[in-house]
């Protein structure tokens, strides 16, 4: 609880109140307005359980208040009619962070002596208020992101501008006049229309921040006279339009300039066309993040990346990039992701691909690629993600692919050419989480050790469908107890399902259909959920749930859980072999005993007089105990 006699400090400055761990509670703020000398409040997480009207109304008593920070203080309205009419000296009025769900109250606007102005993340709604000429003419910051703010801006723009007295109608034109502006921030809210030219004439813009609304048509070249700004940010709006040199060609001559201080660009899902500048390493050779994906831009990729030597993502994806693909990671030490997935990217993967040591993820799907992967990605011992989907390669995979890429978790190379069998080598991926080789032509059979508990221990996700692979299911696939989905569909697979895959608990997604699997499906766990006949179809041997086919060969009451079943032959088989061993044993044992009899005389001899000592023995202990049963009861002859 935050004291009320601190209201006796009437001489007080400057009062810092904050909360980082334990809660603070604020009930009574009527102390606050007996603090007539104070200049500097700042309350930050201190939960103040006064109604907005009562806080207000006694800040509204502190005449010599310069600035007013309260920050998530759990504040719930902000009054239509907030007055702070006593405080004329205010400069600075900071209230983000507060659940207010309301509007804002027009007096806000009508502070002529504010130069910051901050209400991000409070739950602000409906359209911006009326501003009166005159207002807010010292405003250098003005944040009002992350709300729920509607319309256009046209009206306080126009207002703003009118600081100049020079006020031109459009407001292309009138924001250009605002020219004290050093951050806009207008993010996550719902404002549309174009980027008027005139932002060009805002000469003191260091930040520019328009994210998150549906803004649309083209970025003006004139954005490149911003020689102040250090943060642009225009991501996810519905921007036109061709992308040149003229929107960087004058940003060199920045103190901290965008295109050469700069560490992140952001310009991805938007409409920009044209091409990728050519001298984008030039005035950007200290970006470490690059992404203009989902974009209309064509043409080939400038060499001239290689000069951003900083450099750790670039994604240039979803586009219409065209040309072979330069060697433009040379020289970069920190490149960690290259995505240029779904362009029209030809040709083959340069060699040194893996020179940056610390690249870990590589995304070419979708393209026009071509090149035998036997002789590509060498020592790429860094590599943890390579998706080669829907290209051209072909070759076989290479037998050092557990060398080369040691500790890879994500492997597509679906829809390519590729020949031969799948290698052994495989199973030494312990990494591997995600393994796809549909849609190629790889033949062989399945290699066992992809069953192999110790070596993909970490397996989630095994498609091969659509190849030519032959042979049997493996026996030990039901130890990779972490697969969830399993596509082994459009092969010439043979054989029985095996049982032990019923024990594969986080299986959810299972295609075995056309092949030429026999036998019965297993049931059980996973198994019983699988009730779609069509993960089964095209395999005429098959039998059992869901099929409409049932297992005549199978044993009555054969239920075992797991899918666990007996072949009748089988059973004949190893009958006979019960029958053949109890016949053979007494056989032997007959002839060891009788035969050695009959062909040794001596020994005959011997055993018949042992049997008949022994009989004679039985007798006379039969005779002796039975006359003393007799003399025991008295019935003994005379």
């Amino acid at each position: 609880m935050v004291p009320t006699h601190l209201g006796n400090l009437s001489n007080l400055q400057h009062l810092a109140i904050s909360s980082s761990f334990d809660t603070l509670w604020v009930r009574d703020v009527s102390w606050l307005s007996a603090l007539s000398s104070l200049q500097y409040l700042y309350m930050e997480s201190v939960n103040i359980t006064s109604t907005s009207h009562e806080l207000f109304r006694a800040v509204n008593m502190m005449s010599s208040l310069l600035e007013l920070r309260l920050i998530s203080c759990n504040l719930r309205t902000l009054p239509p009619s907030l007055q702070l009419e006593n405080i004329t000296s205010l400069s600075v009025l900071h209230l983000s962070g507060n659940p207010f769900n309301s509007s804002i109250p027009s007096s806000l606007f009508n502070m002529s002596s504010l130069t910051e102005l901050v209400l991000s993340s409070s739950s602000l709604r409906g359209p911006l208020p009326m501003l009166q000429g005159g207002n807010l003419c010292k405003l250098r910051i003005m944040d009002l992101s992350f709300n729920y703010l509607t319309g256009h801006i046209t009206q306080m723009l126009d207002t703003l501008s009118s600081c100049s007295n020079h006020v031109i109608g459009k407001l292309s034109h009138s924001i250009g006049k605002f020219n004290s502006l050093f951050e806009l921030v207008l993010s996550f809210n719902s404002f549309s229309g174009p980027m008027p030219v005139s932002i060009g004439n805002l000469s003191n813009l260091a930040l520019l921040d328009m994210q998150g609304n549906t803004m649309n048509e083209e970025i003006p070249e004139s954005i490149g006279q911003l020689t102040q700004l250090s943060y642009l940010n225009l991501y996810q709006n519905n921007w036109e339009g061709t992308m040149t040199n003229n929107h960087f060609h004058n940003l060199t001559n920045l103190a901290i300039p965008l295109w050469y201080g700069v560490d992140a660009l952001d310009l991805s899902n938007n409409l920009l066309s044209g091409t990728l500048p050519t001298n984008i390493s030039k005035e950007m050779s200290h970006l470490t993040f690059l992404d203009i994906s989902n974009n209309h831009l064509y043409g080939s990729i400038p060499l001239a990346i290689n000069k951003i030597q900083y450099l750790s993502y670039i994604a240039l994806s979803n586009n219409y990039l065209n040309g072979s693909i330069p060697m433009f990671w040379m020289g970069m030490g920190e490149l960690r992701i290259i995505d240029l997935s779904n362009n029209s990217l030809s040709g083959e993967i340069p060699a040194s691909i893996c020179s940056p040591s610390s690249l870990v993820i590589l995304k070419l799907s979708n393209n026009n690629l071509s090149a035998n992967l036997s002789s590509t990605f060498q020592n790429c011992t860094s590599l943890q993600t390579l998706l080669l989907g829907n290209n051209r390669f072909y070759g076989s995979m290479p037998k050092e692919i557990s060398k080369n890429l040691p500790f890879l978790e994500d492997l597509l190379l679906r829809g390519n050419t590729l020949t031969g069998s799948i290698p052994e080598e495989v199973c030494g991926l312990h990494f591997l989480h995600f393994f796809d080789l549909a849609e190629n032509n790889l033949s062989g059979s399945i290699p066992t050790c992809l069953g192999d508990v110790q070596e993909l221990i970490h397996l989630g996700i095994l498609n091969l469908s659509w190849n030519r692979l032959t042979g049997n299911i493996p026996s030990t696939i039901g130890s990779l107890k972490d697969l969830e989905s399993l596509d082994l569909s459009r092969n010439h697979l043979s054989g029985p399902i095996p049982a032990s895959m019923a024990s594969m608990t986080f299986l959810s997604n299972l295609n075995l259909s056309y092949n030429n699997l026999s036998g019965q499906i297993p049931f059980g766990n996973q198994f019983d959920t699988f009730n779609d006949p069509s993960i089964y179809e095209g395999n005429p041997k098959l039998c059992g749930k869901p099929l409409p086919t049932n297992c005549s060969s199978a044993l009555p009451g054969n239920e075992e859980k797991g899918g666990k079943h007996e072949d009748g032959a089988d059973e004949k088989i190893e009958r006979l072999w019960l029958y053949g061993s109890i016949a053979f044993g007494y056989i032997t044992g007959f002839w060891l005993v009788c035969g050695s009899l009959m062909l040794k005389r001596s020994w005959r001899h011997a055993y018949f007089n042992f049997a008949f000592d022994m009989r004679d023995k039985l007798l006379v202990l039969i005779a002796v105990n039975l006359a003393r049963v007799k003399r025991k009861f008295g019935l003994e002859r005379n």
